[in-house]
Protein backbone atom coordinates (compact mmCIF):
# COMPACT_ATOMS: atom_id res chain seq x y z
CA UNK A 1 0.00 0.00 0.00
CA UNK A 2 2.58 2.10 0.84
CA UNK A 3 4.66 1.38 -2.25
CA UNK A 4 1.50 2.38 -4.50
CA UNK A 5 0.51 5.84 -2.39
CA UNK A 6 4.22 6.88 -3.02
CA UNK A 7 4.26 6.03 -6.70
CA UNK A 8 0.91 7.86 -6.86
CA UNK A 9 2.57 10.52 -5.30
CA UNK A 10 5.45 10.86 -7.69
CA UNK A 11 3.47 10.49 -10.47
CA UNK A 12 1.23 13.87 -9.13
CA UNK A 13 4.78 15.41 -8.47
CA UNK A 14 6.00 14.76 -11.76
CA UNK A 15 2.97 15.90 -13.57
CA UNK A 16 3.01 19.38 -11.68
CA UNK A 17 6.27 19.78 -12.75
CA UNK A 18 5.58 19.22 -15.98
CA UNK A 19 2.76 21.17 -16.34
CA UNK A 20 4.84 24.02 -14.87
CA UNK A 21 7.61 23.65 -17.26
CA UNK A 22 5.03 24.09 -20.22
CA UNK A 23 3.89 26.82 -18.58
CA UNK A 24 7.28 28.29 -18.61
CA UNK A 25 7.95 27.39 -21.72
CA UNK A 26 4.83 29.09 -23.10
CA UNK A 27 5.49 32.35 -21.54
CA UNK A 28 9.06 32.43 -22.57
CA UNK A 29 7.89 31.70 -26.17
CA UNK A 30 5.12 34.84 -25.81
CA UNK A 31 7.93 37.24 -24.38
CA UNK A 32 10.30 36.18 -27.39
CA UNK A 33 7.78 36.50 -29.65
CA UNK A 34 6.62 39.77 -28.45
CA UNK A 35 10.38 41.37 -28.28
CA UNK A 36 10.81 40.05 -31.94
CA UNK A 37 8.06 41.83 -32.74
CA UNK A 38 8.67 45.14 -31.07
CA UNK A 39 12.59 44.98 -32.76
CA UNK A 40 11.16 45.11 -35.79
CA UNK A 41 8.90 47.50 -35.61
CA UNK A 42 12.15 50.05 -34.20
CA UNK A 43 13.90 48.83 -37.06
CA UNK A 44 11.38 49.70 -39.50
CA UNK A 45 10.52 52.97 -37.98
CA UNK A 46 14.15 54.07 -37.67
CA UNK A 47 14.23 52.90 -41.50
CA UNK A 48 11.50 54.78 -42.31
CA UNK A 49 13.28 58.04 -40.31
CA UNK A 50 16.85 57.21 -42.08
CA UNK A 51 15.53 57.31 -45.56
CA UNK A 52 13.27 60.56 -44.79
CA UNK A 53 16.64 62.02 -43.71
CA UNK A 54 18.31 61.35 -46.64
CA UNK A 55 21.17 58.91 -44.65
CA UNK A 56 19.86 55.63 -46.21
CA UNK A 57 19.05 55.27 -50.19
CA UNK A 58 15.40 54.67 -50.85
CA UNK A 59 14.21 51.53 -51.60
CA UNK A 60 16.68 50.69 -54.25
CA UNK A 61 15.19 46.54 -53.66
CA UNK A 62 11.52 48.22 -54.59
CA UNK A 63 10.65 46.25 -57.89
CA UNK A 64 8.09 48.95 -58.79
CA UNK A 65 8.31 48.04 -62.63
CA UNK A 66 5.87 45.10 -61.37
CA UNK A 67 3.36 47.55 -60.03
CA UNK A 68 1.91 49.08 -62.94
CA UNK A 69 -0.96 50.93 -61.19
CA UNK A 70 -1.83 51.40 -57.65
CA UNK A 71 -4.91 52.94 -56.41
CA UNK A 72 -5.24 54.07 -52.83
CA UNK A 73 -9.01 54.20 -51.15
CA UNK A 74 -9.11 57.27 -48.35
CA UNK A 75 -11.76 57.71 -45.79
CA UNK A 76 -13.05 61.49 -46.06
CA UNK A 77 -11.79 62.41 -43.40
CA UNK A 78 -8.22 61.66 -44.64
CA UNK A 79 -9.46 63.14 -47.76
CA UNK A 80 -9.84 66.37 -46.68
CA UNK A 81 -6.46 66.85 -45.25
CA UNK A 82 -4.80 67.96 -49.48
CA UNK A 83 -1.56 68.54 -48.27
CA UNK A 84 -0.53 65.24 -46.88
CA UNK A 85 -2.16 63.85 -50.36
CA UNK A 86 0.17 65.60 -52.19
CA UNK A 87 2.66 65.26 -50.36
CA UNK A 88 2.26 60.93 -50.38
CA UNK A 89 1.77 61.45 -54.21
CA UNK A 90 5.42 63.06 -54.57
CA UNK A 91 6.53 60.50 -52.58
CA UNK A 92 5.13 57.99 -54.69
CA UNK A 93 6.75 59.16 -57.79
CA UNK A 94 10.16 59.79 -56.02
CA UNK A 95 10.20 55.92 -55.81
CA UNK A 96 8.65 55.30 -59.38
CA UNK A 97 5.24 54.81 -59.14
CA UNK A 98 3.32 56.94 -62.31
CA UNK A 99 -0.17 55.36 -62.45
CA UNK A 100 -2.12 56.39 -59.28
CA UNK A 101 -5.79 55.77 -58.79
CA UNK A 102 -7.10 58.60 -55.42
CA UNK A 103 -10.52 57.01 -54.39
CA UNK A 104 -13.13 58.92 -51.48
CA UNK A 105 -16.01 57.48 -50.81
CA UNK A 106 -17.58 61.36 -51.18
CA UNK A 107 -15.66 62.77 -54.09
CA UNK A 108 -13.83 65.54 -52.31
CA UNK A 109 -10.63 64.54 -53.75
CA UNK A 110 -12.02 64.24 -57.15
CA UNK A 111 -13.35 67.93 -56.62
CA UNK A 112 -9.65 68.94 -55.83
CA UNK A 113 -8.06 67.48 -58.80
CA UNK A 114 -7.24 70.91 -60.35
CA UNK A 115 -5.00 72.17 -57.33
CA UNK A 116 -3.57 68.65 -56.78
CA UNK A 117 -2.26 68.23 -60.50
CA UNK A 118 -1.15 72.12 -59.97
CA UNK A 119 1.55 70.71 -57.18
CA UNK A 120 2.65 67.77 -58.97
CA UNK A 121 5.22 68.83 -61.58
CA UNK A 122 4.23 67.18 -65.25
CA UNK A 123 1.33 65.33 -63.61
CA UNK A 124 -1.69 64.26 -66.12
CA UNK A 125 -4.98 63.01 -65.67
CA UNK A 126 -5.92 59.29 -66.47
CA UNK A 127 -8.50 59.58 -69.45
CA UNK A 128 -6.73 62.62 -71.14
CA UNK A 129 -3.47 60.48 -71.30
CA UNK A 130 -4.71 56.96 -72.40
CA UNK A 131 -7.91 56.94 -74.31
CA UNK A 132 -7.69 52.69 -74.76
CA UNK A 133 -6.17 52.37 -70.88
CA UNK A 134 -3.26 51.06 -71.99
CA UNK A 135 -0.72 51.90 -69.44
CA UNK A 136 2.27 53.40 -71.01
CA UNK A 137 6.06 53.84 -69.84
CA UNK A 138 6.54 57.26 -69.26
CA UNK A 139 8.05 59.79 -67.04
CA UNK A 140 5.58 61.79 -65.90
CA UNK A 141 2.63 60.96 -63.27
CA UNK A 142 -0.93 60.21 -64.43
CA UNK A 143 -3.62 60.51 -62.08
CA UNK A 144 -7.21 58.59 -61.67
CA UNK A 145 -9.38 60.31 -59.58
CA UNK A 146 -12.55 58.09 -58.46
CA UNK A 147 -15.75 58.49 -55.83
CA UNK A 148 -18.36 56.49 -54.82
CA UNK A 149 -20.29 57.53 -57.54
CA UNK A 150 -17.81 56.22 -60.58
CA UNK A 151 -19.54 52.42 -58.70
CA UNK A 152 -22.73 51.61 -58.90
CA UNK A 153 -24.49 54.34 -60.24
CA UNK A 154 -21.66 54.15 -63.19
CA UNK A 155 -22.49 50.44 -63.43
CA UNK A 156 -26.41 51.10 -64.03
CA UNK A 157 -25.40 53.74 -66.39
CA UNK A 158 -23.37 51.11 -68.42
CA UNK A 159 -26.22 48.98 -68.33
CA UNK A 160 -28.69 51.24 -69.65
CA UNK A 161 -26.12 52.68 -72.66
CA UNK A 162 -26.01 48.92 -73.53
CA UNK A 163 -30.05 48.47 -72.85
CA UNK A 164 -30.21 51.19 -75.48
CA UNK A 165 -27.89 49.85 -78.14
CA UNK A 166 -29.94 46.82 -77.86
CA UNK A 167 -33.25 48.49 -78.31
CA UNK A 168 -31.65 50.03 -80.92
CA UNK A 169 -30.43 47.09 -82.90
CA UNK A 170 -33.63 45.70 -83.02
CA UNK A 171 -33.01 42.24 -81.66
CA UNK A 172 -35.71 42.53 -79.13
CA UNK A 173 -37.96 39.78 -80.83
CA UNK A 174 -35.27 36.97 -82.33
CA UNK A 175 -34.42 34.23 -80.04
CA UNK A 176 -30.72 35.18 -78.39
CA UNK A 177 -28.36 31.57 -78.45
CA UNK A 178 -25.62 33.46 -77.76
CA UNK A 179 -24.75 36.13 -74.86
CA UNK A 180 -26.52 39.33 -75.07
CA UNK A 181 -23.79 41.63 -73.56
CA UNK A 182 -19.91 39.76 -73.82
CA UNK A 183 -17.45 41.86 -71.04
CA UNK A 184 -16.08 43.63 -73.49
CA UNK A 185 -19.33 45.78 -74.34
CA UNK A 186 -19.72 46.44 -71.11
CA UNK A 187 -15.72 47.70 -70.78
CA UNK A 188 -16.64 50.11 -74.03
CA UNK A 189 -20.05 50.87 -71.75
CA UNK A 190 -17.96 52.03 -68.77
CA UNK A 191 -15.58 54.07 -70.96
CA UNK A 192 -18.35 55.54 -72.43
CA UNK A 193 -20.03 56.67 -69.56
CA UNK A 194 -16.59 57.95 -67.71
CA UNK A 195 -15.30 55.06 -65.67
CA UNK A 196 -13.25 52.74 -67.24
CA UNK A 197 -9.91 52.50 -65.70
CA UNK A 198 -7.55 49.15 -65.75
CA UNK A 199 -7.57 47.23 -62.83
CA UNK A 200 -4.88 48.32 -60.35
CA UNK A 201 -2.55 45.78 -59.16
CA UNK A 202 -2.73 47.04 -55.47
CA UNK A 203 -4.96 48.91 -53.50
CA UNK A 204 -4.13 50.49 -50.80
CA UNK A 205 -7.07 51.25 -48.13
CA UNK A 206 -5.87 53.76 -46.07
CA UNK A 207 -7.83 54.03 -42.25
CA UNK A 208 -9.60 52.12 -40.12
CA UNK A 209 -12.14 50.74 -42.31
CA UNK A 210 -11.68 47.45 -43.61
CA UNK A 211 -13.41 47.32 -46.58
CA UNK A 212 -12.98 48.97 -50.06
CA UNK A 213 -15.54 51.82 -49.39
CA UNK A 214 -17.59 51.57 -52.64
CA UNK A 215 -14.56 51.29 -55.04
CA UNK A 216 -15.90 49.67 -58.09
CA UNK A 217 -15.74 45.82 -57.53
CA UNK A 218 -15.17 44.83 -61.04
CA UNK A 219 -11.78 46.38 -61.16
CA UNK A 220 -10.77 44.59 -58.19
CA UNK A 221 -10.94 40.81 -59.68
CA UNK A 222 -7.18 40.31 -59.45
CA UNK A 223 -6.04 43.15 -57.44
CA UNK A 224 -4.17 42.35 -53.72
CA UNK A 225 -5.68 44.66 -51.19
CA UNK A 226 -3.90 45.85 -48.31
CA UNK A 227 -5.18 47.66 -45.21
CA UNK A 228 -2.81 50.13 -43.22
CA UNK A 229 -3.56 52.72 -40.30
CA UNK A 230 -0.47 54.27 -39.31
CA UNK A 231 0.39 57.71 -40.57
CA UNK A 232 4.13 57.99 -41.90
CA UNK A 233 6.11 61.48 -42.69
CA UNK A 234 6.99 60.42 -46.24
CA UNK A 235 10.18 61.70 -46.90
CA UNK A 236 10.86 64.01 -50.29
Amino acid sequence: MDFKKETRMLYRWIARIGNLLLRLLWHLLHVIINLCHFTLGIANALESHLISWGILGRYKSLHVAKLRYLAIVVESEEAYQISNIIELLQWLAAVGIKYVCLYDREGILKKSKDFILEKLDGAILFKEAHENNVLLDQTHMTLEFASFSDGKETMAKAANVLFKKYLKSGATDKIQEEQIFTESQMAEALKTVGSGGPEPDLLLIYGPARCHLGFPAWRLRYTEIVFTTVRQNYGS
